[in-house]
């Protein structure tokens, strides 16, 4: 499906920086903005897949992307990622806030340091990315910064209170995010994946039966692919959708 995407010459030779950009639904969104020729940067802390797409696209697309190792709960070591990549490959013209763990916690058991993780993973670095990427884009004269957040909460999702809470809040982020930084010509949004059926997924999260379950409650009765998520951010990312802000963009088949 990457293949089918539209075209936007905008994202040529754009700088593109994408967390989590190694698997799941982050490779989908890598290979996708390297076939609109954009140059792209991603971070991740799983080095061997990561060093592979790296490896796939630069047979596939000859526009390897760039990676770099990063945990993104380092926030200083984050910010100096993003400080070199403008360094080395030009101002970022699109940040996209993909990395996240959905892990799974009965509320029960929850200490204050795994909640504090749960926000260290699923909330903090969207901001403190934005926070570093915000004066380049206004070097570029704009930019647009693409949250990710979840429909988990929207259905009332039990057994992950910390991962919900943290997604529910990335739409306020967008939010008061996109009136701070609108006069500077640069636009956020949220994307909200439904159930995506990452490798991930299916091998800690989803049995047969469950995603029998999600089919009956979709609209659409199509199994969702990280592929799904993709054009919608190439969208969100090109400047066909330059009046687009502070906004929720929900990919899940008609779900919540």
């Amino acid at each position: 499906m990457a293949s089918e995407n539209a075209r936007y010459p905008s994202l040529s030779n754009k700088t593109v920086f994408i967390t989590g950009g190694g698997s799941g639904i982050g490779a989908a969104l890598t290979r996708a903005f390297c076939q609109q020729g954009a140059r792209v940067v991603f971070i991740d802390i799983a080095e061997e897949p990561s060093r592979q797409l790296v490896n796939d696209l630069e047979r596939e697309t000859g526009n390897a992307p760039h990676f770099e190792p990063c945990d993104i709960r380092d926030i200083k070591a984050l910010q100096e990622v993003i400080a070199r990549v403008e360094q080395e490959h030009g101002p970022i013209g699109v940040l996209v806030n993909n990395a996240a763990r959905d892990d799974r916690h009965d509320w029960r058991e929850v200490t204050p340091e795994y909640w504090d993780e749960r926000m260290a993973i699923n909330l903090r670095p969207q901001f403190f990315a934005i926070q570093a990427v915000a004066p380049q884009m206004e070097r570029l004269g704009g930019g647009s910064i693409i949250n990710f957040g979840s429909i988990s909460w929207k259905l009332a999702q039990g057994n992950m209170p910390g991962y919900t809470t943290a997604k529910a809040a990335v739409h306020g982020l967008t939010r008061t995010m996109a009136r701070d930084l609108g006069a500077s010509g640069i636009r956020v949004n949220t994307v909200i994946p439904g159930c995506i059926m990452t490798e991930r997924q299916k091998e800690l999260w989803i049995s047969p039966e469950d995603l029998d379950n999600i089919l009956a409650h979709q609209c659409l009765k199509t199994e969702l692919t990280p592929e799904h998520v993709a054009p919608t951010v190439l969208f969100l990312a090109a400047d066909d959708s330059a009046q687009c802000s502070a906004q929720e963009y929900v990919i899940d088949g008609g779900w919540c």
